[in-house]
């Protein structure tokens, strides 16, 4: 047998050979690796809770309403105790605290930094420097069927009876005593049961200067006041020149009368001018003295003798009265 041949042949049992070997090893690497996964354990989740978080940025005094929380879950390892969890209380219970400090956007909510409604200490957290909390009797009818929250703001109306001059009828009218009144608490209680009805709140407590403080009191007293809830809107028009929440109640000034309501109802007659004094003379004769008119006619003064003379007047003087012009 030629020698070339033999060479060849051995080079190809070689090469068959180490060919083979490789592909034993690259199947049985596979293999091992695709044991190793599904025998791999599956890592386990970290339980978690729900934490109290902020949904809108909060600053400090700031009043909390329902659509600044929220829920998110939270790592349950390594928990702060002052983290306030789902299940203990509902999130209707923070609605109308104050912050004690400023919260981003998801920052948990810790029951240190916040003063709850009824807490001492909450209107002086809450009330800014040189105003007066004032609280006012409050219906469902009267205070928006309890959607008036902590923080909101609303105008003060006043309905009570008058008096028509010289009829002494009696009318009914409405008007706003107060406009953008900030509303700091609210004694409205939201954790029933299914099936319950609500516990609408009974009094609202407004943020007022000291004279607004004085005629929110003397309204009470003269008729019933109504609350109207202002619009969202308004305050993002303010945030252009200033926060909604620095804003100070002002006095109102538009009114109804019943008048404007029913066409049924006559307007009352405007009272009478006084009748116009005549103009007249007097004349003194002696002891007496005598009303002339200027149509005329005499009449006696019906004064005393003595009473109806100015001192050092010499008798026989006619005087005039001061209405007619020298």
């Amino acid at each position: 047998m030629n020698s070339k041949r033999i060479v060849f042949l051995l080079l190809a049992v070689i090469v068959a050979g180490t060919t083979a070997f490789l592909a034993r090893a690259w199947l049985q690497a596979e293999r091992a690796a695709i044991a190793a996964q599904i025998t791999a354990p599956k890592p386990v989740a970290a339980p978690s809770v729900q934490v109290l978080v902020a949904r809108n940025a909060l600053r400090i005094g700031q009043l909390i309403k329902p659509e600044d929380l929220r829920w998110q879950a939270w790592p349950q390892g390594a928990l702060p105790q002052t983290y306030i969890i789902e299940g203990k209380k509902p999130l209707t219970d923070f609605v109308g605290a104050v912050a004690r400090t400023s919260f981003r956007v998801g920052q948990p909510i810790a029951d240190t930094d916040i003063v709850m409604p009824g807490s001492r200490g909450f209107l002086a957290a809450v009330l800014r420097p040189g105003l007066r909390a004032v609280s006012v009797p409050a219906t469902a009818t009267s205070a928006v069927s309890g959607f008036i929250y902590a923080g909101d703001r609303v105008d003060v109306l006043l309905t009570h009876a008058l008096k028509a001059e010289g009829t002494g009828a009696e009318h009914h009218a409405t008007e706003t005593i107060l406009r953008n009144a900030r509303v700091i608490a609210m004694d409205q209680k939201l954790d029933f049961a299914p099936g319950d009805k609500p516990d609408v709140a009974k009094t609202a407590t407004l943020e007022l200067t000291a004279k607004q403080t004085e005629i929110v009191t003397l309204g009470v007293r003269m008729g019933e006041l109504s609350l109207v809830l202002r619009s969202l809107q308004d305050e993002e028009e303010r945030d252009g020149e200033g926060n909604s929440d620095d804003a100070t109640a002002e006095l109102g000034q538009s009114y109804t009368h019943d008048t404007q309501v029913s066409r049924l109802i006559k307007e009352p007659a405007p009272p009478k001018p006084p009748a116009a004094a005549k103009p007249a003379l007097f004349v003194l004769r002696g002891p007496g003295r005598t009303k002339l008119e200027l149509d005329g006619s005499t009449t006696p003064d019906g004064l005393p003798p003595g009473e109806s003379e100015k001192p050092n007047t010499p008798k026989g003087t006619t005087l005039t009265s001061p209405s007619v012009p020298q």
